[in-house]
């Protein structure tokens, strides 16, 4: 499957490695390596995560602190990563 990554989920991406890289830049790196660690997985086992709790979404578990939501689209064999969220955070956002 291909995997892309919607525009929030970039920008969450791009936000979470600048917050790690003001302390530790070394951190940044090797967390911005598992967050392409986790897609490459995902386009191998698009169901790795769980069902996500907003219908027709998945979770992984990236790591202790980050948890990815996406959604696979069989019909283009397509993994759409649409959201980086911290695990303290919640999620789903109140509307």
């Amino acid at each position: 499957m291909k995997v892309y990554w919607i525009a929030q989920a970039k920008q969450d991406r791009a936000d979470i490695v600048d917050y790690i890289g003001v302390e530790n830049p070394r951190a940044a790196l090797k967390m911005d390596d598992l967050f392409s660690e986790a897609a490459d997985k995902l386009a191998k086992f698009p169901n790795l995560g769980r069902m996500g709790k907003i219908l027709g979404t998945r979770e992984l578990i990236l790591h202790e602190s980050y948890r990815l939501i996406y959604e696979v689209d069989e019909s283009t064999d397509t993994v759409w990563v649409l959201s980086l969220v911290h695990t303290a955070q919640l999620w789903p956002p109140m509307k």
